[in-house]
């Protein structure tokens, strides 16, 4: 089941104002979420030939690079797009080093999970 939320980026203090642009979120209950590349690219706020280029270059991994197959998303996948492009927005990381910066993202987070189980050990 689909609901429906609106979200302002500003203060719920301005949510008053009609000037305001909304954004439309889709909050999904259970289930893994699987998008296409066209559904990514809008929820990931960049156009689908540069989320395809993305791919190529190997951002979201290599299951992701291959050019034969038509890349399926899910959330993680989508929560690195996200990531990656406030990055590069924000903070003015380069195209050329977003692989990079991506697979060092992943191996952090694998560093994480591996830490957090040998201290549960």
């Amino acid at each position: 089941m689909n609901k429906t939320l609106l979200y302002d980026r500003k203060a719920e203090a301005e949510l008053q104002s009609p000037d305001q642009p909304m954004m439309m979120i889709w909050v999904r209950e259970g289930g893994p979420s699987a998008y296409s590349l066209e559904t990514a690219a809008l929820l990931g706020g960049v156009h689908p030939e540069m989320l395809r280029h993305y791919c190529r270059l190997g951002l979201f991994g290599e299951g992701y690079a291959r050019p034969e197959a038509e890349p399926v998303f899910d959330d993680n996948a989508l929560y690195e797009l996200r990531r990656f492009e406030r990055y590069r927005r924000h903070h003015g990381v380069n195209r050329r080093t977003s692989r990079l910066i991506c697979g060092l993202w992943r191996e952090i987070e694998r560093l994480q999970i591996e830490l957090r189980l040998l201290r549960d050990s």
